[in-house]
């Protein structure tokens, strides 16, 4: 009966380690090597407006998305995202 009580505590320190976050939260670092979208060549724009990519051309389809704006969870590798913070800076340039 001993034997079967520590097997369930170390069961349940070891499901409880699993439940654990990490201390840092996690950034997704930008991948050059899956720029489909081309997301490399706007890396220039990080820190500027949203408003600042109005007027260029693109070959590929590209979202400019809001903070708090909403948007489809569609994944399309070939589609450049420019994402903007709660003051309208663009703070990431990606694809997806």
């Amino acid at each position: 009966m001993k034997t079967y009580g520590r097997v369930l505590l170390i069961t349940g320190f070891l499901l409880l380690a699993g439940c654990q976050s990490s201390a840092k939260p996690s950034q997704t670092a930008y991948v050059p090597d899956d720029d489909m979208c081309g997301a490399s060549d706007y890396q220039q724009y990080l820190g500027k407006p949203l408003s600042s990519v109005n007027n260029l051309r693109f070959d590929n389809p590209v979202r400019a998305i809001g903070y708090h704006s909403v948007v489809a969870m569609d994944f399309n590798l070939r589609r450049l995202n420019f994402f903007a913070d709660s003051q309208g800076m663009i703070s990431r340039v990606y694809c997806g």
